[in-house]
């Protein structure tokens, strides 16, 4: 009678850990593909499932979050064809966008940020948030979206000037630039003159 080995379980155990500890980032890189976060949950959760199903198939000396990335990734184009099939009306479409006006210059600032990576073609915002965001190396990257290197490179180049360009800005810095001087330079420069 055939036993289970210890460390095949061990290897399980240590395999659930680690995506306990990737929750928060699978839950960033589904708000890529959905902007209500219910859908980006609802995503994280049959693709943790599919990845948990087929544990089995995980191949060890790899990423489990590269290889977890594209089960979600690949789930959401799933999702995209059969929603395709099932399209609401207009009115349906309306009712889901948000309607609160932002209280802080920087609560509506990252608004549009966000507003802007969502215009960008799907290729370029995926790219965009697991290098930029979730800080996923290249490798990494082209892993998931299963391309190569130097097209994961493009698109992020193209996705950055895209959104300067969306946002009306003229250099990566500006959008953390301050158009009045900072309080402290101020008395900086009044110790100077005297």
């Amino acid at each position: 009678m055939p036993t289970v080995r210890e460390p095949q379980s061990q290897d399980i155990k240590d395999h659930h850990a680690e995506i306990v500890r990737l929750l928060p980032a699978f839950r960033a890189f589904a708000r890529t593909f959905y902007r209500d976060p219910n859908d980006a949950d609802d995503l994280v959760q049959e693709a943790l499932m599919k990845g948990l199903k087929n544990i089995h198939q995980f191949q060890p000396g790899t990423s489990i979050k590269s290889w977890l990335f594209t089960i979600m990734r690949n789930t959401f184009y799933t999702r995209v064809k059969l929603a395709a099939r099932e399209a609401p009306g207009d009115a349906d479409c309306v009712s889901a966008k948000p309607a609160a006006d932002a209280t802080q210059e920087w609560s509506a600032r990252g608004r549009e940020i966000a507003e802007a990576i969502q215009r960008l073609p799907p290729q370029q915002r995926e790219v965009l948030v697991l290098i930029g965001v979730l800080g996923s190396s290249y490798e990494e990257t082209a892993e998931i979206c299963n391309c190569a290197i130097g097209t994961v490179k493009s698109r992020l180049n193209r996705a950055r000037l895209r959104l300067l360009e969306e946002l009306g800005e003229q250099s990566v810095l500006s959008s953390i630039e301050r158009d009045t001087p900072h309080p402290v330079s101020s008395l900086e420069a009044g110790g100077q003159g005297r």
